[in-house]
């Protein structure tokens, strides 16, 4: 019933997310104000912490940690609750971003007018740009505004939401302005339509503790605490095992005129919920694990990232974007076609290929982070792997795998071609997939 009742309609709604006033413990930025109140990235941070090395300013200029520190903390937050909800995976994933700052300057889950907001503006009410709405979505009727709910995974207790309003949203209009479209063939779409609840609530947020996971996601402000301070921190996202290709193409990046002498690459891969049909995070973490092992190189850094996809392109790209700001990355690479996606039905491409690059040099400014586009890299008989031009103009021989064909060489245990995939996470994927 609950799918045929999102097919008619994808329901009705508002918006979402409160200026929380709460403290919040916090690491405040040294920023610059640009044109128009657009905070940039500084190039040397001066603050003096350890956790302040990072030279990219956090999105909106202080990284929000919402995460009580004592035990007496904590249990004093946990007896103001008069419910307990447990977490869906993709709750799980927003909630951990909230609490840690990686949706900075976010302190809750949004309410309707920010909801709304963000959906038609692509940013928050005071202007500052995000790209896709962070909602807490529900079925409960008996769930109020002024409720205090202790949110859990499993046993374990993760957060505490106070309630301050509850609303219905208007789906298919939210899935228009974020996805492009509202037809469930779209997995963000389907999503929206099947997995989430009625009902949106706003609620701000008291962190308690992190989610134990089979991949460690360490914070943002953790993350910042390992990279330079002096070079620019570029961010490749991924959503899937990293072959040969992606490999070249997140090492080159380096040399790209965007990026200054010396700077190292983040790669970010998100290990939470995706589409149905992609490779599972805990296996995907599995591949990247033996690949840092085989590729160990100093301007190469690697962590993960618990966040849930929705396939969005272009929008998605700025949502990318702003999360690994507040992990202090100064670029983002701009795949082909990232955070794409095909009708389920005709299999028909719902954007261009160009559509998130092209969007993320019109942000990129204004977002405080510079868009490297992505080579188009292909391999060669005579030179391995160069860009596509390179080897239509010297008349090099290309050779070509798709993945489709992959998959199939995977699952009849042929042997893969080390030019396009790994060994090792090609034995990864044999024994998991």
């Amino acid at each position: 019933m609950k799918f045929f009742i999102a097919v008619l309609s994808l329901a009705a709604a508002a918006s979402a997310f409160t200026t929380v006033n709460t403290p919040a413990r916090s690491i405040a930025a040294n920023s610059r104000i640009g044109i128009n109140g657009v905070l940039l990235p500084v190039s040397v941070r001066t603050c003096g912490t350890q956790l302040e090395a990072a030279k990219q300013t956090p999105h909106g200029g202080t990284l929000v940690d919402l995460i009580l520190k004592t035990d007496a903390e904590k249990e004093a937050a946990m007896a103001k609750c008069t419910k307990e909800l447990q977490l869906t995976p993709r709750q799980l994933c927003d909630v951990e971003l909230i609490m840690n700052g990686g949706f900075s300057p976010l302190t809750a889950f949004m309410d309707e007018s920010t909801y709304k907001h963000v959906v038609d503006n692509v940013a928050l009410p005071g202007g500052l740009i995000f790209g896709l709405p962070v909602v807490f979505d529900t079925d409960d009727e008996d769930l109020q505004p002024g409720d205090i709910v202790l949110l859990k995974d499993g046993d374990r207790p993760i957060a505490t939401v106070e309630f301050t309003d509850k609303y219905l949203p208007d789906k298919a209009y939210e899935c228009k302005k974020c996805y492009g479209t509202s037809e469930i063939e779209h997995p963000g779409s389907l999503m929206v339509a099947t997995e989430r609840g009625k009902y949106y609530m706003g609620g701000k947020v008291t962190g308690l503790n992190l989610p134990i996971r089979d991949f460690p996601c360490k914070t943002p402000a953790e993350v910042r605490a390992t990279l330079p301070d002096d070079v620019d921190v570029v961010a490749f996202q991924c959503r899937n095992p990293v072959h040969r290709a992606h490999y070249e193409l997140f090492t080159r990046a380096l040399d790209d005129p965007l990026v200054g002498p010396g700077g190292v690459v983040l790669v970010h891969p998100t290990c939470g919920p995706t589409q149905a049909d992609d490779i599972p995070g805990v296996v995907r973490y599995k591949t990247y694990e033996v690949l840092k092992e085989e590729t160990h190189n100093d301007r190469t850094r690697w962590e993960y990232l618990p966040y849930s996809m929705h396939m969005a392109g272009p929008r998605e790209a700025i949502q990318h974007m702003m999360i690994r700001k507040n992990f202090g990355c100064t670029h983002f690479i701009i795949g082909r076609d990232m955070a794409g996606s095909k009708s389920s039905v005709t299999g028909e491409d719902y954007y261009g290929a160009y559509d998130a690059q092209d969007y993320a040099k019109e942000k990129g400014p204004e977002l405080g982070v510079i868009p490297v586009p992505s080579l188009n890299l292909v391999y060669t008989e005579e030179e391995g792997y160069v860009t596509a031009d390179e080897a239509k103009e010297r008349g090099l021989h290309e050779k070509k795998l798709s993945g489709t064909k992959f998959r199939q060489m995977l699952r009849g245990g042929e042997d893969i071609p080390e030019w396009f995939a790994f060994k090792s996470v090609v034995k990864v994927l044999r024994e998991n997939v």
